[in-house]
């Protein structure tokens, strides 16, 4: 994906005030050389943020007339308002190893034994895991079969694949769950007590 953006001379708390009100957002680029502080769009900034692709994928930045790589780092918004207060973003070239959470996308989940047999439903565990790559390797999302999916049995990291040089960082845990099938509850059948019988009408008084 590709975005503009333009030169920031002026800094401070005062000089982002002044600019959030013209509809500009301050950011910054940092790594491989000095940081540059820039400007954005806010209106141009927000519906990109919309998009998967820019949160997790390396993007094509033009500042100056001039292109480099950048990967979105941070957003800063506003408690309550629909504003964007900030965002920084990090240089990145061929060598550029990095670390970054990406999505991830079920697939085949309909067509799986445990779904379509066993009328289970699939616990999403994770939607995002942590990675370690170049930036050159960094994929959008990572893609989870699910169609192979049956009842007691739940999908693992290291049951995912991955692109060459993409490796998971599980932050000690050996073997992560990212899907499990959940059983469908046993129906409750609740049966009535019967009435009680009411005494016959007309009849005999017992002396």
């Amino acid at each position: 994906m590709k975005f503009v953006a333009f030169e920031r001379s002026l800094q401070g708390t005062g000089a982002s005030r002044r600019l959030r009100i013209t509809g500009r957002v301050p950011g910054i680029v940092f790594g491989a050389g000095e940081p540059t502080t820039i400007e954005l769009d806010h209106n141009a900034l927000w519906h990109a943020l919309k998009k998967e692709a820019f949160h997790s994928s390396i993007l094509d930045m033009e500042l100056a007339g001039k292109e480099s790589k950048v990967l979105l780092r941070d957003v800063q918004m506003h408690p309550w308002k629909q504003q964007i207060l900030h965002v920084d973003f990090q240089r990145v070239d061929n060598t550029t190893k990095i670390s970054k959470k990406v999505p991830l996308h079920f697939v085949n989940e309909a067509e799986s034994v445990a779904v379509k047999t066993d009328k289970c439903t699939v616990s999403h565990v994770m939607t995002e895991v942590q990675i370690t790559c170049l930036a050159i390797e960094l994929p959008e999302f990572i893609e989870v079969d699910l169609s192979g999916l049956t009842k007691g049995h739940s999908v693992h990291v290291n049951d995912l694949k991955l692109p060459n040089g993409v490796k998971v960082v599980t932050h000690g845990k050996p073997n992560p769950v990212i899907a499990s099938p959940v059983e469908p509850k046993a129906e409750e059948v609740i049966v009535a007590a019967a009435p009680a019988a009411a005494p016959a009408k007309g009849g005999k008084k017992k002396k």
